[in-house]
């Protein structure tokens, strides 16, 4: 028996919370939003003076479909997926674009973590293993990302694994 109280919180020995990079920020994108607006205007002004007045309203419908293209990529970066690792559970939590959240629970001792890799390219594909059971985490990062997760997630295991 352990000297720990079983209502308090097991100590955290690995956390990592991940989520989509969008390198274009709000302000860019309203800066790109008003460049594309501007530039529709005035060809759709050009158009309207050579009498050619119907083509003016689908640069207005480009606007349109650019800004829901954006709304969408931006809903999808709200998606996370957070990794927990305590001495007796490793947790991964996901919530979705929409805020639906699935857990899965593994052993630290048993869970392997499996990295799928390119030379030139980097890692292309993690998944965490145990007992039969594969979970693909971390799909919507860079291989940068991916590397340097990969990383200290081996390293948590593999040193909680010596203790």
């Amino acid at each position: 028996m352990t000297d720990r109280n079983m209502d308090e919180p097991a100590e955290l020995v690995f956390s990592a919370v991940l989520k989509p990079y969008r390198s274009l920020s709000p302000r860019g994108f309203a800066l790109l939003l008003m460049l594309v607006a501007s530039t529709c205007f005035a060809s759709g002004l050009l158009f309207w003076s050579l009498g050619a007045w119907p083509i003016a309203g689908f640069f207005g419908l480009d606007i349109l479909a650019i800004q829901f293209a954006f709304r969408l990529n931006y809903r999808a970066a709200r998606a996370r997926e957070i990794v927990e690792m305590t001495r007796d559970t490793l947790t991964i939590r996901r919530i979705s674009a929409s805020g639906k959240m699935e857990q899965f629970d593994f052993n630290p001792y048993w869970a392997r973590l499996e990295v799928e890799r390119l030379p030139d390219w980097g890692i292309t594909r993690m998944a965490l293993a145990s007992h039969g059971r594969r979970l693909s985490i971390g799909s919507f990062l860079n291989p940068d990302d991916r590397e340097g997760f990969a990383t200290a997630l081996q390293n948590a295991l593999t040193s909680l694994r010596a203790r």
